[in-house]
């Protein structure tokens, strides 16, 4: 949500950040909006005072037995308006709030300019990809070795669903633990196990309400299913004041996540890479604005280490403005290699989106020792995408013999096997 002092302010630095965006200037009909909202609000302060002046002096009159009539009359006109205009400026504010509420975060200076991802820029990589092993795919190697299985999930639940079994399904949970015990112990993040349903306001907080409604999924009552651990995490800070010294925040969950894929038809339609639900690790962090910038960075590392500690060559990337999320000002994707695609595929991306999540949520803090108030920052992050670790480590560890070697930091949490074996034991 964008402060409308701002654009007041500085409409052309405004228009000038929604070009940025590929958007047509917005700043003359916020302001518009915001004029209409603000006279509204005038004429009915106007109106009350003259009220108030008017019944004062038809009791001045009465009690010298002069005619009142007509001030009587006056005040009966304010009283009849008076609800009208209250009308009004609710709807001038809600319709300014509605233009608000849809439009998306202004980049920051750093973000290079771009259209889509062929124009995000390579920051650094790690690892150098053996571009001489064409493995198989990921669920060509899961379907040989009988433990992964897309034709009774199909029958199940319908398309982008998947099996698990057996030695598979012990990986991909091994995984996600390494990853929680990664970042809780190491990295000084607080675990959470939040709900899985939540309410509107709790994703328009978030920024996926109501602009992005076609790519969640909803209950038949007033629920969603959580796209990303990001939603209830950082709504946990909502309508609250936090102390300055309380911060950073620092969570983290493994989670369930569930998305609609809209208008990804035709898109990675074999195997795991986009599925309905799926597995993640989320970072979150509240922080004072000023650190932002600097947690920024530390999130990515704590990420990066993920993939380090699995030792999968990656690389990361900055987002162009054209490839940019909505809530985002700034990210970083770290895009992990896939033997089977010969490509990097993103496995993560890190963002930070100033106070744009907090002025939704009404989330600040409070400098120690100050009355007065401010918006928090918030970032997000995956730490990683646990189906997408999975993918990756089947692809870069797969055996010649149709096997999977485990790599080490993974082995305590399956019992120490050294692989999955060619007939899907653990061995």
């Amino acid at each position: 949500m964008h402060d409308i002092r701002l654009v007041r302010d500085d409409p052309a630095r405004f228009d000038a950040a929604m070009a940025r965006r590929g958007l047509e200037p917005q700043a003359a009909a916020l302001v518009a909006l915001d004029e209409r909202r603000r006279s509204l609000q005038t004429e009915a302060q106007s109106l009350q005072s003259r009220r108030n002046d008017a019944s004062k002096r038809i009791g001045l009159l009465k009690r010298t037995g002069e005619d009142a009539s007509a001030l009587i009359e006056e005040v009966a006109r304010i009283k009849a308006r008076l609800p009208e205009l209250e009308d009004e400026e609710r709807e001038a504010s809600a319709a300014l709030a509605a233009a608000l509420a849809g439009l998306p975060n202004l980049p920051d200076a750093e973000v290079p300019d771009g259209a889509d991802e062929e124009d995000n820029r390579e920051r650094h990589r790690v690892g150098e990809p053996d571009r001489s092993n064409a493995a198989p795919e990921h669920f060509e190697i899961g379907e040989a070795l009988g433990l992964m299985d897309f034709e009774t999930a199909a029958r199940l639940s319908g398309s982008r669903f998947v099996i698990l079994r057996g030695a598979l399904a012990r990986l991909e949970r091994a995984l996600g633990q390494f990853m929680l015990d990664l970042h809780v112990a190491e990295h000084g993040y607080v675990e959470i196990q939040p709900p899985l349903l939540v309410r509107d306001h709790v994703l328009f907080g978030t920024g996926q309400l109501p602009k992005f409604a076609d790519q969640q999924f909803r209950t038949t009552g007033d629920h969603w299913l959580i796209p990303t651990a990001e939603v209830p995490l950082t709504n946990t800070v909502a309508d609250e004041i936090l102390e300055d010294e309380a911060l950073p925040l620092r969570m983290t969950a493994l989670t369930p996540c569930f998305r609609s894929e809209a208008g990804a038809a035709g898109r990675d339609t074999r195997g795991m890479i986009r599925q309905h639900q799926f597995d993640k690790v989320e970072l979150v962090s509240i922080t004072r604005p000023e650190d932002s910038a600097d947690e920024h960075e530390r999130m990515l590392a704590c990420a990066e280490t993920v993939l380090r500690r699995l030792e999968l060559p990656y690389r990361v990337v900055s987002l162009c403005t054209g490839d940019l999320g909505f809530a985002a000002r700034k990210t970083y994707d770290i895009e992990v290699w896939l033997p089977g695609q010969q490509r990097y595929r993103e496995i993560s991306s890190c963002s930070n989106c100033g106070d744009f999540q907090a002025r939704r949520m009404n989330s600040r803090c409070r400098p120690r020792g100050e009355k007065k108030t401010r918006f928090v920052h918030t970032l997000n992050g995956s730490g990683v995408a646990v189906g997408r670790a999975l993918i990756a480590v089947m692809e870069t560890y797969r055996q010649q013999d149709g096997g999977i070697a485990i790599p080490s930091v993974l082995r305590p949490y399956m019992g120490n096997p050294s692989a999955i074996a060619p007939d899907g034991t653990l061995g």
